[in-house]
């Protein structure tokens, strides 16, 4: 039977789970000993990014795959469950704990905290053949990865990149999210992402915080002083080509209920971690591969029809890139390298803050 204070040492490591734009949808409820509650929520309403909720089901399926490597450290053994009548837009996970004398601590421990994100341009040393092993292995059965890593791919990929930024700058329903989860002018930020760590110069970051105080500047820059060209040079173009290499997890199943991006959200973190592991930084690079969810399940996010349009081309382009068809269930797409460790990240709320009032 696990004491309070193990199981809140074993939050206070979970809650380090990534989560898009470090929005964090979850909350802790300690219900027993050998028992913890997470409680989901998703930011469908007001982020465009979150397609059905799909990506925050994902960071569920992260910070569940986090609770259970941290679990270990304290030799015990946790598994979850879906609890029956709960909703998508609210999924309730319960966590059981089981004492379990002599098991060894995840390998992937130590790296939960230190793991994070790098913007920024890293070496195009490429990747060792173990490096190439670890990866492959790394999101588990029912997962296989795809590896662009010499030059000539990297530089197609970094072009995709560089249109796909162009319908995320340019769309309108984008805007308040991208104004909402920068905190500018720190390093830090404990439930945003700081400007420091967004990866652009000082100048363009100063430029970027007074055009995005309002969507009629955006705008204005955009159509008369090529207002996306800076961005996207340092945001996609250069770290896309600066890197060892892009890594797409795809799923052998596509997903389709809630549990199934939970579980692609286990080995998006299995992934991370094992990047960690054998020395190499990462870097999210989803917003293509969200675009392709709406494109391939018929749906628009815009009122601008030519960015739903541009959403459909980049679906077609990302699977003429990759060597698959429309039906390819797609989990994850991430550059990889070595670098520096960043200056700045995203840090995350306290337990405190986190755990359910009263519980």
């Amino acid at each position: 039977m696990a004491r309070r204070e193990t199981l809140l040492k074993i939050l206070d490591l979970a809650r380090w789970a990534p989560s898009g734009d470090n929005t964090q949808p979850w909350r802790f409820e300690i219900a027993a000993d050998e028992h913890i509650v997470i409680h989901g929520n998703d930011t469908r309403e007001w982020c465009l990014y979150d397609f059905n909720g799909h990506a925050s089901h994902m960071a569920h399926g992260a910070l569940l795959e986090t609770l259970r490597i941290a679990a270990t450290g304290e030799g015990l053994a946790a598994s979850w469950s879906l609890r029956p009548g709960s909703s998508d837009k609210a999924p309730v996970f319960d966590v059981r704990l089981e004492a379990r004398p002599g098991m060894a601590p995840d390998p992937l421990l130590p790296f939960i905290e230190s793991r994070v994100v790098q913007r920024r341009p890293m070496r195009t040393t490429p990747l060792t053949d173990a490096q190439r092993q670890a990866l492959s292995a790394a999101p588990g059965p029912g997962y296989s990865i795809s590896l662009f890593e010499s030059s000539a791919e990297r530089r197609q990929v970094a072009g995709f990149l560089w249109r796909s930024a162009y319908v995320r700058l340019t769309c309108p329903e984008a805007y308040p999210v991208h104004k909402e989860i920068i905190e500018w002018r720190t390093r830090f930020s404990k439930d945003r992402i700081p400007e420091q760590a967004v990866g652009v110069d000082g100048a363009t970051a100063r430029l970027m915080e007074w055009v995005m105080a309002s969507w009629g500047r955006v705008q204005f820059f955009n159509k008369y002083l090529f207002g996306t060209i800076a961005p996207r040079i340092q945001l996609d173009y250069i770290p896309a080509r600066a890197c060892a290499a892009h890594v797409l997890v795809k799923a052998d199943v596509p997903a389709r209920g809630l549990e199934d991006h939970v579980r692609g959200g286990i080995a998006l973190q299995r992934l991370w971690l094992t990047a960690a592991s054998v020395g190499l930084h990462l870097q999210p690079e989803m917003t293509p591969l969200i675009f392709r969810w709406y494109a391939r399940a018929g749906l628009t996010f815009s009122n601008v029809p030519k960015i739903n349009e541009g959403a459909l081309a980049l679906a077609d382009e990302f699977e003429r890139i990759g060597g698959f068809g429309p039906d390819q269930g797609l989990t994850f797409f991430c550059r990889v390298g070595v670098s520096d460790a960043p200056r700045a990240r995203s840090l995350r709320k306290s337990v405190d803050e986190l755990m359910l009032t009263g519980r």
